[in-house]
C-alpha cells in the first residue's frame, strides 16, 4: 500500500513538473514571437532563404545559388531514381540474374562526357560571379575597414570624404542587455537590432561602387554583409578588398564572420545607404566634428574638463567589459582599485591603452586620439574610490607613442 502511495505521488509529481515545464515553454515561445520581428537589412524571423539582395552581386549569388541547387537536385533524383529502380525491378527475389559483364565502351564515355558537360555547365556561370566579386577597379569610394577586437576601424581615403575616420562599436546600452540576459534593467525585451546597433555606422551613397579594404590590428576578423553579397577575411599584416554597389537607401547589416575571441559576438557591422545629396551632408559634418575635436596634444586641461569628456570615452569603449562601475567582470580586472590605475607612473596605464594587454583581451586603444586616452585615464584615476587627484595630459600620450 505504501509503495503504490508512493508511485501516485511520484507519478503526480512527475505530471505537475511536466506541465509547469510545458507553460513556461509555451510562456517562451509566446514572449518570442511577440518580441522579435523582422529587421529590414539585417535576419528575419524563422529565416530561411539568403538575406534579399540589394546589389546586383547579390542577386547573381542568388541566382546560381538556385541554379547549382537544381542542378544538384537533378544528379540526386537521377543516380538514386535508376538505383532503387534498379534494386526493386530487378532483385533477385522475382527471379532476376546478375548479368556478366566485363566492360562497355558506351557507358565509359558516357559517364565521361556528362559529368565533363555537367561540370562545364556549373563552372561558367560560377566563374563570372567570381570574376565580377573581384573586380574592384574603378571604385567611386575606397573604406578601410579595420578589425579591432572588438569592433570595427573605418577610414574613407580615397573619393568624397577622404579623411574621415572612426571606430565603430556595439552601442554600450545593447551590451548591458547581453549581460542582463537578454532584457533592458526594467526588463524591457530586446529590440528588433539586438546587438546589432553601434555608435557610428559606416554610411555610403547609393549607386556608387564602394571598395571595401580590410585588414586586422590583432587577429584575423572578417568583413561581411549578407545583403551585399560580400565577405571578406582581414588578416593582420595583409591588405585583401572587396566591392559592392548598393542599389536601394536603408539599414544593412552583417557581423564579423571570423571566429575573434570571447568578444565575437559583439563586432556588428552596420552600414547606412543614403543618396547623395544626404552623403555629402554627413561628409560635412563629420568634417565639422574632425575639426572640432582636432586637440592640441599640448594643451593643459584640467581636471574636471578631462574627466567629462573621460566619462564619455569610458562609457563608450571601456564599461562593456570592466562595468560602469569600474568592478570588471570574471577574467576582467577592475579599476576601482588598480594598482597600475593608482600609480603615480602615467606611463605604465598609457601603455597598456596604446598596446593592450593579456594577450589581446585587453585591446590597443591607438585610434582614438591623445586627448581622449588623457581623458580617460585622468577619469579612471579620479573616479569610484580612485580619488588620487592626478591628471594625464594629452601630451603624455602623444610622448608614450614616440
Amino acid at each position: 500500500m505504501n509503495l503504490s502511495n508512493t508511485i501516485s505521488k511520484m507519478t503526480r509529481l512527475a505530471f505537475q513538473h511536466a506541465g509547469a515545464l510545458g507553460v513556461c515553454a509555451a510562456a517562451c515561445v509566446s514572449t518570442a514571437a511577440y518580441a522579435v520581428n523582422d529587421l529590414p537589412g539585417g535576419p528575419a524571423v524563422n529565416q530561411l532563404n539568403l538575406h534579399p539582395a540589394v546589389t546586383r552581386i547579390a542577386a547573381e549569388q542568388h541566382w546560381l545559388h538556385w541554379f547549382m541547387m537544381g542542378i544538384c537536385l537533378l544528379i540526386f533524383v537521377a543516380v538514386f531514381g535508376v538505383m532503387f529502380y534498379s534494386i526493386l525491378k530487378h532483385r533477385k527475389s522475382v527471379g532476376h540474374k546478375a548479368a556478366n559483364f566485363h566492360e562497355s565502351t558506351l557507358v565509359e564515355i558516357a559517364w565521361t562526357i556528362v559529368p565533363f558537360v555537367i561540370v562545364i555547365g556549373m563552372a561558367l556561370p560560377a566563374t563570372k560571379v567570381l570574376v565580377a566579386q573581384k573586380d574592384t577597379t574603378g571604385a567611386d569610394l575606397t573604406i578601410k575597414a579595420t578589425g579591432i577586437q572588438w569592433k570595427w576601424g573605418y577610414d574613407y581615403i580615397k573619393g568624397e570624404g577622404e579623411g574621415i575616420g572612426f571606430v565603430s562599436t556595439l552601442d554600450n546600452a545593447q551590451r548591458e542587455m547581453s549581460n542582463n540576459g537578454g532584457h533592458g534593467l526594467n526588463g524591457e525585451a530586446a529590440p528588433d537590432n539586438y546587438l546589432l546597433k553601434v555608435d557610428k555606422p559606416m554610411v555610403v551613397p547609393v549607386n556608387k561602387k564602394i571598395r571595401i579594404i580590410t585588414t586586422a590590428n590583432d587577429v584575423i576578423h572578417a568583413f561581411a554583409v549578407p545583403a551585399f553579397g560580400i565577405k571578406q577575411d582581414a588578416i593582420p599584416g595583409f591588405v585583401r578588398d572587396t566591392w559592392f554597389r548598393a542599389e536601394k537607401v536603408g539599414d544593412f547589416y552583417g557581423q564579423c564572420m571570423e571566429l575573434c575571441g570571447k568578444e565575437h559576438a559583439y563586432m556588428p557591422i552596420h552600414v547606412k545607404v543614403v543618396s547623395a545629396q544626404e552623403y555629402t551632408a554627413w561628409v560635412a559634418e563629420r568634417n565639422k566634428e574632425a575639426a572640432a575635436k582636432a586637440d592640441d596634444p599640448s594643451k593643459v586641461w584640467t581636471l574636471v574638463d578631462l574627466k567629462a569628456r573621460g566619462e564619455k570615452v569610458y562609457a563608450a569603449n571601456c564599461a562593456a567589459c570592466h562595468q560602469p562601475n569600474g568592478k570588471g567582470a570574471g577574467p576582467i580586472k577592475p579599476l576601482d582599485g588598480s594598482a597600475i590605475v593608482l600609480d603615480a607612473d602615467h606611463n605604465k596605464q598609457i601603455q597598456i591603452l596604446l598596446n593592450g594587454a593579456a594577450g589581446g583581451a585587453m585591446p590597443s586603444w591607438k585610434a582614438l586620439s591623445d586627448t581622449d586616452l588623457a581623458a580617460v585615464a585622468s577619469y579612471t584615476k579620479n573616479n569610484w574610490s580612485n580619488q588620487t587627484g592626478q591628471i594625464v595630459q594629452p601630451a603624455e600620450v602623444l610622448a608614450a607613442r614616440k
